[in-house]
């Protein structure tokens, strides 16, 4: 199979070499599928966990998110930083089998800390519990209930190490299909696992979490088979510290706790939410809508930058790497502000349509509502982080990065405490996070201006202003109609009713009114040409 990745033209953002967008548009298209079968579980899980009735629903967002907060850390997060760019590059200077090595014993490495990492926690997670959930000491139903679930998906985490290393090889090599679609068993698998155990709270968060972990095992063995069918030779071997790993090591240290930083934030807001019967639910919930475009849009074009980015750079192609963080801003911004648009529009009919059935009340929806809303004007820093952060890892500077996220998380913890005591509750949490990350793109931008490695084209910046027009026309139709939904919902209603059709009139109303928020930005967008019919063709077309 041919790599997918192909360089445009030095110079050009409009994409009509297609590389970066059509390796964004195949992993954004494959993580479209995922996202949508991730619904389906969040869905089903919501209606069978609630929120705010009852300890199943807060322990089980605990047992998901333990894991995966280290897995950010260590395993998608450091470790690929360093170790993407490590590979890429002895790819292209050494050849396959020196690059396959590195990443052999970079394997290594990674599965030993990581099991490792495990089992101190499962030792340890009584206290650790105590730590991370204060609010769960006063409900001793809650407390015990995390423990064990998170007991349960702690193995998710080196399985997951794993996946995400091989994913980076695939990654290098120009593969995307696995990597887009290996995320897409974790939501078939629980959804399986869950369905059969509704009406039982408990049982339900005991399916869900045991699904976490034979789903993981299998995401580790697709994508070994993925990269070995690719042609990577890399083999299962004791851990070694040879020079490659020591230098991925080195490079990943400042990596680890850039990242850690934004987990920090997490650990924050998660800690704050558990003095709130259902607040970490709510968090969870509306997380799980804002991580909709930075899962389609900042990972799956950050994905594509950076071994893209880090050829150029080792090649000393300045116009190169310009016209790849052109086109990277211009495309993210172009997904990503219709969707912020929406977020902070129309968040509660969102939710209510959504996840209001079930054990999930309207109480529930309403406090989910307001933190979405917080969280949608974030949405464009958070994905500009994950467009920003590569121009410093390209160049083997993870410093620099690392630094900003420390102060990222003192403005977080800040905001967070301050306005949670001020009475926010979990809007102020939300709005927090938001704040924290919009002052990392600022020292991020700003750095790489003073620095002379990337200032925004005139061209570029002409297009993010018309992009920001037609996000605003979005924004002002799905309000107008929100304000107007019992208007919408009765025909709806009516329809559906004289067709028995057997489906809910809320959602088909939200259908509607993000079909027609959808084809005002297109229409917008074509009008202020924010977006050419070139670039449309050049997404879909793939080269020879």
């Amino acid at each position: 199979m041919e790599p997918l990745v192909q360089p445009p033209a030095s110079g050009t953002t409009s994409g009509k070499g297609g590389g970066m967008m059509r390796s964004s548009a195949i992993f954004s298209g494959l993580t479209l599928v995922s996202r949508f079968a991730g619904f389906a579980r969040d869905v089903v899980i919501s209606a069978a966990l609630g929120a705010s009735a009852g300890p199943a629903a807060d322990a089980y967002n605990t047992a998901l998110n333990f894991p995966n907060l280290f897995r950010r850390i260590f395993a998608e997060g450091a470790f690929a930083a360093a170790f993407v760019p490590a590979y890429a590059k002895t790819l292209e200077t050494e050849g396959e089998a020196v690059a396959d090595k590195v990443a052999t014993d970079a394997l290594a490495a990674v599965a030993f800390a990581t099991v490792v990492l495990t089992m101190l926690a499962q030792l340890t997670m009584p206290w650790l519990m105590t730590v991370i959930n204060v609010g769960f000491l006063d409900d001793p139903a809650r407390f015990k209930l995390a423990v064990i679930l998170t007991q349960i998906t702690m193995p998710y985490l080196p399985c997951m190490a794993i996946a995400a290393l091989l994913s980076g090889v695939l990654n290098a090599r120009g593969r995307f299909i696995v990597s887009g679609a290996y995320p897409i068993l974790l939501n078939l698998i629980m959804l399986a696992a869950v369905i059969p155990a509704q009406g039982d709270q408990i049982g339900a968060a005991y399916a869900a979490s045991w699904a976490v972990l034979v789903a993981g095992m299998s995401q580790a063995g697709v994508c070994w088979w993925a990269a070995r069918r690719a042609g990577a030779d890399i083999r299962l071997s004791l851990p070694r510290l040879t020079p490659p790993v020591k230098a991925i090591i080195i490079t990943a240290v400042p990596a680890a706790i850039g990242n850690s930083a934004t987990q920090i934030n997490v650990f924050i807001s998660g800690n704050l939410s558990s003095f709130i019967a259902g607040g970490r639910t709510w968090l969870a919930t509306a997380d799980r809508l804002y991580q909709l475009p930075l899962g389609l849009v900042g990972v799956a074009i950050g994905i594509a930058l950076l071994p893209r980015l880090s050829r150029a750079v080792a090649s000393q192609d300045l116009g190169q790497q310009q016209a790849s963080m052109d086109e990277a801003l211009i495309l993210s911004m172009a997904l990503t502000l219709p969707a912020a648009a929406a977020l902070m529009a129309m968040p509660y009919f969102l939710i209510d349509a959504l996840f209001t059935r079930g054990a999930f009340l309207q109480v529930d929806a309403v406090n989910t509502a307001h933190a979405l809303f917080q969280f949608g004007w974030g949405v464009p820093a958070f994905v500009l982080i994950r467009i920003l952060a590569p121009a410093f890892f390209a160049r083997g500077d993870t410093r620099t990065p690392m630094k900003f996220a420390l102060v990222s998380v003192a403005v977080n913890a800040a905001l967070a405490i301050g306005l949670f005591q001020l009475g926010w509750g979990i809007a102020g949490i939300a709005a927090a996070v938001s704040g924290a990350a919009w002052a990392n793109v600022l020292l991020l931008g700003g750095t790489l201006w003073r620095r002379g490695l990337y200032r925004p084209g005139p061209q570029a910046l002409s297009r993010l202003v018309r992009i920001g027009l037609a996000a605003a026309g979005l924004a002002v139709v799905v309000a107008l109609a929100t304000s107007a939904r019992p208007m919408i919902e009765a025909p709806v209603a009516q329809g559906l009713s004289a067709l028995n059709l057997g489906v809910g009139a809320k959602e088909v109303a939200l259908l509607l009114v993000t079909a027609v928020g959808g084809l005002t930005y297109l229409a917008l967008a074509f009008v202020t040409r924010a977006v050419t019919v070139a670039e449309v063709r050049g997404l879909l077309r793939r080269s020879r």
